[in-house]
């Protein structure tokens, strides 16, 4: 199966379809509430909420990655925008000199609609948005103009989980392959790590939406991913992740899930000062992680 026999999900739309999208979403910056975070600030005028990111999006790198997962990379990499902002803000984030930090290019949807046509002519095999959430409307107006000009790639919405209903209905259409982290069970973990009690409930009502739109994942005859949900899982010290409830409730969605459990944690950013993440996962951890993953009844591990 080449990769074009199976358009992306916003070339089916009708005409002007995307437009009348990212003009929803642009609505929602006057009073931004994007994200349950409801910050309400006027980010049409360069106020600045959780994100710490006003009307542009900031793009702070861009081009084939090979270390994201299997059905991503294929043999010409996935093609990544990292955007700079965030609104979950972890203790322990691995990309915290771009996701604490403003750093990169401000660009508007023109500019950035040639980032997305740039990444398109290296040969990627989807593009592939890291840390979307809080700039989907310059997302999306931006695709509204590649695909104009001949963007043809899958759209891969690589987020931390924390997303709102309304905005995930506006994607509806638009995204192929939703990759959103789980990261931990407890609200009082979700409290203590990055400020949201109301993260597992509310990554557990986005994550179930994202498999309404787009169901399992599904991988192409060359072992790419065209379209559904890919779940990331990142295991941690002291079993604060809640690894096997994650499980369990993936495992309600769908046995069939693709669900990768990560076992790279280390102390990064404020981790160092938090009681319970300032060591390494150890080995016997990650084993009784993945007993607990395989225990829930996943059939597709990685």
């Amino acid at each position: 199966m080449s990769d074009r026999s199976r358009e992306p999900s916003y070339r089916s739309l009708p005409p002007g379809e995307l437009a009348e999208r990212a003009r929803e979403l642009a609505a929602r910056l006057e009073d931004c509430d994007l994200c349950p975070r409801l910050c309400r600030v006027d980010r049409t005028a360069d106020e600045l909420g959780t994100c710490g990111i006003g009307r542009q999006a900031v793009v702070a790198s861009l081009g084939p990655h090979f270390g994201e997962e299997r059905p991503l990379v294929g043999s010409r990499g996935s093609g990544t925008v990292f955007f700079s902002g965030c609104n979950l803000g972890c203790v322990f984030c691995q990309n915290d000199d771009i996701s604490h930090r403003v750093r990169g290019r401000r660009v508007g949807p023109e500019t950035l609609a040639a980032v997305f046509l740039e990444v398109q002519e290296m040969g990627c095999h989807n593009l592939n948005l890291v840390t979307p959430t809080h700039v989907a409307p310059p997302i999306v107006e931006a695709l509204a103009v590649a695909a104009r000009l001949g963007l043809r790639l899958p759209i891969v919405w690589n987020c931390g989980g924390y997303e709102s209903l309304e905005v995930l209905e506006v994607l509806d259409g638009v995204v192929d392959v939703y990759m959103p982290d789980f990261k931990v069970w407890d609200p009082e973990v979700a409290t203590r790590l990055f400020d949201a009690a109301d993260y597992p409930e509310t990554a557990r009502e986005a994550i179930a939406e994202m498999h309404r739109q787009v169901g399992d994942l599904e991988i192409d005859a060359s072992g790419v991913a065209r379209r559904g949900v890919l779940l990331r899982h990142l295991a941690l010290p002291n079993g604060l992740a809640g690894t096997p409830e994650v499980a369990r409730f993936m495992a309600s969605l769908s046995r069939q899930t693709y669900f990768n459990l990560m076992d790279q944690y280390r102390p990064c950013h404020d981790a160092f000062m938090t009681p319970g993440l300032e060591r390494p996962l150890s080995f016997d951890e990650w084993r009784e992680a993945l007993a607990q993953t395989r225990a829930a009844g996943l059939e597709r591990l990685d």
